[in-house]
C-alpha cells in the first residue's frame, strides 16, 4: 500500500523585484497512515509555503508531491483540485466559515461539492459535528458560535469527504489556553479514530509532544526535531 503523503525534494522559490527568494530546498517528507507529525518551526522558515504545497494549494518549483503513489505536484489545475477534494483535508488557523450557512451546512456543502447525496452528507457532517461535541450547535450561524466551536466545524469540515491526509496550520493559534487544549484534543482524537496521516503545524511545544514525531525546517529542508 502507497504511504498517503510523499514530498521529495520539494522546492519552492519566490520570485519578486529583489530577486529570487528560495523557500523550500529539496524538503523530503512521508506522511504515513494513522501518524501525526508536528511541524515546528520559526515564523518565516517556510511551514504555510511546505502545507500548501503538500495541500496542492500551491505548486512546487522542482520535485514531487506524492499522494497514494501517484505524482500529483504537477498536474493541471483542475485535476489538483480533484485531487486535494478527494484526498486532503485543511484546517486553517482561521476558521473560514461560510457565515451564511449553519455549523451543518458548512460541512454538507463540501460533500455536496463532490456529489454526495444530500441525505449522506447531512448524515456524515451530524456525526462529525456530534464526534467534536457540537450535536447541540448544528443548526447555528457560525457569529453564534465561540471561537473554538467555530474551529471545531473546521475541522469536520476538513474531515468531510474522508480524506487521507489532513494539513493544519497553526489550527489553535487563535484560541485562548483552555479552549485551545478542548479544540487540540478533540483534533487528535478524531484523527486517530479515523487513521489518517497529518502534518500540523504548531508552535506549542507541549502540543507537538503529544503527537508521534516532530519535525522541523532548516535551511529550507524539514528534519526531525
Amino acid at each position: 500500500m502507497s504511504e498517503p503523503l510523499v514530498l521529495r525534494a520539494v522546492q519552492r522559490v519566490y520570485r519578486g523585484a529583489a530577486g529570487d527568494l528560495p523557500v523550500l530546498r529539496g524538503v523530503d517528507l512521508t506522511l504515513r497512515a494513522g501518524e501525526i507529525v508536528a511541524l515546528v518551526a520559526p515564523s518565516g522558515a517556510g511551514k504555510s509555503t511546505l502545507l500548501h504545497v503538500a495541500g496542492l494549494l500551491d505548486r512546487p518549483d522542482g520535485g514531487s508531491v506524492i499522494v497514494e503513489g501517484r505524482e500529483v505536484g504537477g498536474l493541471p489545475d483542475a485535476a489538483r483540485t480533484a485531487v486535494r477534494r478527494d484526498t486532503i483535508g485543511f484546517v486553517y488557523q482561521a476558521h473560514h466559515l461560510l457565515a451564511e450557512f449553519t455549523a451543518l451546512e458548512n460541512v454538507v456543502l463540501p460533500q455536496l461539492i463532490a456529489g454526495t447525496s444530500r441525505r449522506e452528507a447531512t448524515a456524515r457532517a451530524a456525526g462529525l459535528l456530534e464526534s467534536l461535541g457540537l450535536a447541540a450547535r448544528t443548526g447555528h450561524l457560525p457569529g453564534k458560535l465561540s471561537g473554538g466551536e467555530q474551529q471545531r466545524v473546521a475541522i469536520a469540515r476538513a474531515l468531510a469527504n474522508r480524506p487521507k491526509v489532513l494539513l493544519a496550520d497553526e489550527p489553535t493559534g487563535n484560541l485562548d489556553v483552555a479552549t485551545a487544549e478542548i479544540v487540540f484534543a478533540q483534533l487528535l482524537a478524531t484523527v486517530r479514530d479515523q487513521g489518517l496521516a497529518a502534518l500540523i503545524a504548531t508552535h506549542n511545544p507541549d502540543l507537538a509532544a503529544r503527537m508521534d514525531r516532530t519535525v522541523t525546517l532548516r535551511g529550507g529542508r524539514v528534519a526531525e526535531s
